[in-house]
C-alpha cells in the first residue's frame, strides 16, 4: 500500500495546525513503515486530503475515477470557521455545505478528537468517521535547558520576570480579545504571543489589536519555531489558551509534551481526555487571572498528569492508528 498524503497551498498553511499536522502524518507513516508520497503526480494506492480547495477537490474526483480509496481528514467544521476571517461568520453556513461535499465524497474521514466527529456526523455525513488524533512528537519537547535559554535570551526576559505564553493565528476564535483583557488585569506578568495570520483577512479590531491596542506587557512574537518556540514551551511559567473552538488544539499537545502549566477555557473538545486534573480550566477572564496567579504562585501541580495525557496521543499511538484505517479503507 502507498500513500499520497496531500497539503494544497503549503506555504500559506505551513505556519497553522494543519501545516503542522500533515508533518505529523508523515512522521507517523515513516515510523508505520507506510511507504507515501507528497506528489500527485506519483502513483498511490490512497489519498490522505488534508485540504479543501480546488485542487484537492480536482485530486479527489480525479482519484475515485481511477479507483483509488479516498480519506478526507475533518481539520475543519463550520464551528471552528467562524471568528476567523473578515466576513467569515456570513460564510460559515455556505462553507459547510461546501465541506460537506467533501466529507460525501470521501470512502472516509478522519479527525482529530469524539467532539469534531459528532459535529460532523451531525452535518449529515454517513460516511465512515475515524477518531484519530493529530498526534505529538514527544522527543521534540523535553524540556531543554540550552533552549529555554534561547527563549529567555531572544525576548531579553530577566531572571524573575514571570511570563505566560500563547500560540495560535491572529483569530478572535482564539481568544486573543479575552487574552489582552487578563493580560490587561496582570501587568507585573509578560504575556507572548506566537504565531501570526495576513493582517489583510483578518478584522479590523483585531488588526488593531495587533498593531497597537494592546497593553505594553503583551508582545506578538510572529511566526517562531524551532528552539525559541520550544524553550517556551517549557521555559514560560505558564501557557495560556483561551480558544473558544478548536477539533483538537495540537499547541496545547505541545504545551502537555513539555511538562508545562497550562489554563484552558473549558469547551466541549476536551471533554473526555483533558479533565482538570491535568490543566486549569476557566470561562472567563476573571476565572483566567485567577487561574494563570495560581499556576505562578506555585499552587497548581498538574504538569505530571498533563503529560500523561500528552504521552496517550504521541506520535507512535498515530502511526498505529493510521495504520488501522488505511487497511480498514483499503478492505472496504
Amino acid at each position: 500500500m502507498k500513500v499520497l498524503l496531500y497539503l494544497e497551498a503549503e506555504h500559506y498553511l505551513r505556519k497553522s495546525g494543519i501545516g503542522r499536522a500533515i508533518k505529523h502524518q508523515e512522521r507517523a507513516l515513516t515510523l508505520a513503515g507506510i511507504d507515501y508520497t507528497t506528489n500527485p503526480e506519483d502513483d498511490y494506492d490512497l489519498v490522505h486530503i488534508n485540504t479543501y480547495g480546488l485542487k484537492s477537490w480536482r485530486l479527489m474526483k480525479r482519484a475515485k475515477k481511477a479507483g483509488k480509496k479516498v480519506i478526507m481528514h475533518g481539520h475543519s467544521t463550520e464551528e471552528d470557521f467562524r471568528n476567523s476571517f473578515v466576513g467569515s461568520n456570513w460564510i460559515a453556513p455556505f462553507f459547510k455545505k461546501y465541506l460537506c461535499r467533501f466529507y460525501k465524497e470521501a470512502d472516509a474521514i478522519i479527525t482529530p478528537t469524539p467532539y469534531s466527529k459528532r459535529l460532523i456526523a451531525g452535518y449529515g455525513i454517513t460516511n465512515p468517521i475515524y477518531v484519530v488524533s493529530n498526534g505529538i512528537d514527544l522527543a521534540r519537547y523535553v524540556p531543554d535547558q540550552a533552549k529555554e535559554a534561547a527563549f529567555r535570551q531572544h525576548f531579553q526576559l530577566t531572571g524573575d520576570e514571570q511570563v505566560v505564553v500563547c500560540a495560535g493565528l491572529y483569530f478572535k476564535r482564539k481568544g486573543i480579545e479575552d487574552f489582552i483583557k487578563v493580560a490587561q488585569r496582570m501587568p507585573h506578568v509578560r504575556f507572548i504571543w506566537f504565531g501570526e495570520t495576513n493582517k489583510w483577512v483578518i478584522p479590523h479590531d483585531v488588526r488593531a489589536i495587533v498593531a497597537k491596542k494592546h497593553p505594553d506587557n503583551v508582545t506578538f512574537a510572529g511566526y517562531i519555531k524551532g528552539d525559541v518556540f520550544e524553550g517556551a514551551m517549557s521555559g514560560a511559567d505558564a501557557f495560556f489558551f483561551p480558544s473558544l473552538e478548536e477539533t483538537e488544539g495540537i499547541v496545547v499537545l505541545e504545551a502537555l509534551a513539555s511538562h508545562q502549566h497550562v489554563i484552558l477555557r473549558d469547551i466541549p473538545v476536551y471533554k473526555g481526555w483533558i479533565t482538570d486534573e491535568a490543566v486549569e480550566f476557566a470561562t472567563t477572564v476573571e476565572g483566567f487571572e485567577e487561574a494563570i496567579q495560581k499556576v505562578l504562585d506555585g499552587h497548581s501541580q498538574k504538569t505530571e498528569t498533563g503529560y500523561l495525557v500528552a504521552q496517550s496521543r504521541n506520535i507512535d499511538k498515530v502511526a498505529h492508528d493510521l495504520a488501522q484505517v488505511y487497511q480498514k479503507v483499503m478492505e472496504g
